[in-house]
């Protein structure tokens, strides 16, 4: 009975359940911020969620190699899941999300194959490019907000806040990149820090950084949230500038991790402050 469970807890953590979560919080803030609350919201987040499971596990699949270096703890490298079976397991989810997706609307079915494409392709591919990868990370993540907004009618507000949301995301994942470069380097990938140094690849991630808090109380201004919104994202933003500074003290594995984990938080600060934006 014990391995049984044992297994069964390999299998929810090969989803990244904390990562999965924040990306149906997309679809939960765009049902806040239209005061719309419908099955389809439901059905929306919990296709997120799957879809989200689904990625983070084909890609533990195609990085079983790295991870062996990098997170020799995670369920495959561990051997606490086979490797096929990951990859079954994640086909299973895809084709379980876009079914989801279809019961909402054919668009939102549509949007779900696109995404789980992008993912399968990241994985398999686009992850060892330059940029590239970090792009269709980011890409993802902005596009949960338009699902959410294909679910509330109002696709716009999700594009605008998905643009926010990309910035955020593509930053992050630079650093990540930068955290994870030995692991990266004996794989022969093509990341931006391995190209043009971990240094380099830092002050971009930085720059985004800053842009994206320059550029946050466009949404205020533009009367999209109140000012309750401006309070909260304040914390956001300096939680964000302090990450920068940080990450062009230090380069060091160690410190990208405080930095990446830093940042994640911020994200979080900054969606809560999207949803209390909007109702007060």
């Amino acid at each position: 009975m014990t391995q049984v469970i044992n297994n069964m807890n390999s299998y929810v953590e090969i989803l990244r359940p904390g990562n999965a979560v924040m990306a149906l919080i997309a679809v939960v803030l765009m049902a806040i911020i239209g005061h719309t609350y419908s099955f389809g919201i439901v059905l929306g987040a919990i296709s997120v969620f799957i879809a989200t499971g689904a990625g983070n596990t084909i890609n533990d699949y195609c990085d079983y190699e790295i991870d062996k270096i990098n997170k020799p703890d995670r369920p495959i490298p561990s051997g606490r899941i086979k490797l096929e079976n990951a990859l079954y397991y994640s086909l299973i989810l895809f084709i379980i999300a876009s079914i989801l997706g279809f019961f909402i609307s054919f668009e939102n079915g549509v949007t779900v194959i696109i995404c789980s494409v992008l993912m399968i392709v990241y994985a398999y591919d686009f992850k060892q490019r330059c940029l590239i990868g970090n792009i269709c990370v980011a890409l993802l993540t902005g596009l949960t907000f338009v699902y959410g907004g294909l679910i509330t009618c109002d696709v716009n507000l999700g594009i605008f806040l998905g643009f926010f949301a990309f910035l955020m995301t593509l930053s992050r994942e630079i650093i990540k990149d930068s955290e994870d470069i030995e692991g990266d380097l004996k794989e022969d990938s093509n990341t931006l820090p391995i190209k043009y140094g971990i240094k380099n690849a830092v002050i971009i991630a930085v720059i985004l950084d800053v842009l994206t808090c320059i550029l946050s109380p466009v949404l205020y201004v533009y009367k999209v949230f109140s000012v309750y919104y401006m309070i909260i994202v304040l914390v956001a933003d300096i939680i964000f500038i302090y990450s920068a500074v940080l990450a062009l003290k230090d380069q060091s594995k160690e410190n990208l991790h405080k930095v990446s984990t830093y940042m994640k938080i911020a994200m979080f600060i900054a969606f809560i402050s999207f949803a209390v934006g909007s109702i007060i």
